[in-house]
């Protein structure tokens, strides 16, 4: 009877644990949107370096001479060595006659592989599985707050204040349940004079997220101008549904505001809309920013009636563009100069700023030598 040279392909011995850990990960996915491909991967990984640490050599040995089969039908573990004359490292090479034994074709150079016995690996191996779940659902869980966060950039959110850092920044949790998430308003970007004790509730504009390693850290602030836009949409329905639109706003946080509107639809007052029934809607703005002064103006395609309205509430004489420059000359009755420049020049500064034109403003008794000049 002829013998049979060729060997029989060594098993590789198996952990039943296969069609187990897949019916949790299409459960993970359908919960957490995770997919099964890149859990699978993750064990794969996961697994390999337990194995790479968990043996008896205590060699360590390259995570390319290890490849693992997870399915459905099971997890099988191999070692892969290169086939030799004489073997030098026994983590990574095998003599060639104990190699054809495996497979009676290999020559010295190849590779084969060697079944892993992971019997009593097989507890590490479920442990490594359970963590790399963990840890994905709380990646997964982390991930969905940073795009839930990052979609709510440039929007206004109401926190909690969790503590003032010595340095002064105010640390926030904003969200509820499993979407909460922690925000800090910089110094910077807090409104001057504020104060605000741990418990106490704030409303802050979104400026942009961050991955971090507990979750996504929410960069927010009180001194943005849209933080008023965001106040007003809140309080002015005409506003929140298109009627009445913002289209500019100049502010210096903590002492005032100017805002320029336009009506959207015909037979709608934009600025009536955003003060309220007596000044309401303006007042939970006001008192939002803590006495934050707000001046609503018309705004106007026509550059010198829009600067006019900006400079309220002084009277203007007179607007005149200055030729090839975005500049103006605007002439005021000698009794409202102070007003139309304001205390330190706020007024100027703010309607230069909505306006976006240079403003130089003459009282009258000087407006002919003024235009002598010009």
């Amino acid at each position: 009877m002829a013998r049979n040279t060729k060997a029989k392909k060594q098993a590789a011995p198996q952990v039943d644990i296969g069609a187990e850990i897949f019916a949790s990960l299409r459960d993970l996915e359908s919960l957490k949107g995770i997919p099964v491909e890149y859990m699978v991967e993750r064990l794969k990984q996961a697994l390999t370096n337990a194995y790479r640490k968990d043996r008896e050599d205590n060699r360590d040995i390259p995570a390319e001479n290890v490849e693992v089969d997870l399915s459905e039908k099971g997890l099988f573990m191999y070692l892969i060595k290169t086939a030799v004359e004489e073997v030098e490292d026994t983590a990574t090479e095998i003599h060639i006659d104990a190699a054809r034994n495996i497979d009676p074709n290999v020559q010295p150079g190849q590779s084969v592989k060697l079944a892993v016995d992971i019997q009593k690996f097989g507890r590490i191996a479920a442990q490594t599985a359970k963590q790399v779940v963990i840890q994905g659902i709380r990646e997964a869980e982390r991930g969905a707050i940073f795009e839930s966060y990052s979609s709510k950039a440039q929007e206004m959110l109401t926190g909690t204040v969790l503590r003032v850092d010595p340095a002064g920044d105010i640390f926030v949790r904003i969200g509820q349940g499993n979407e909460q998430s922690d925000a800090v308003l910089r110094t910077g970007e807090q409104i001057p004079g504020e104060s605000y004790a741990p418990g106490d509730l704030i409303r802050v504009y979104v400026l942009e997220v961050h991955r971090a390693t507990r979750g996504p850290l929410v960069q927010v602030s009180r001194t943005h101008p849209n933080l008023v836009r965001r106040l007003f949409e809140l309080e002015t329905p005409e506003i929140a549904d298109g009627q009445v639109e913002i289209r500019n706003i100049a502010r210096e946080p903590g002492s005032r505001s100017k805002i320029a509107v336009r009506a959207a639809v015909e037979g709608i007052d934009p600025v009536g809309a955003c003060v309220g029934p007596r000044g309401g809607r303006v007042n939970a703005v006001v008192e939002e920013l803590h006495g934050e002064k707000i001046d609503i103006v018309v705004w106007n395609e026509d550059p010198c009636e829009y600067v006019r309205a900006a400079l309220s509430p002084a009277e203007v004489v007179s607007v005149k563009l200055v030729p090839g420059q975005k500049a103006c000359c605007v002439v005021v009755p000698d009794s409202q100069l102070s007003l139309a420049i304001g205390k330190e020049g706020q007024n100027a500064r703010l309607s230069a700023r909505l306006t976006g034109y240079k403003i130089d403003i003459k009282p009258v008794s000087q407006a002919p030598e003024a235009d002598e000049a010009e």
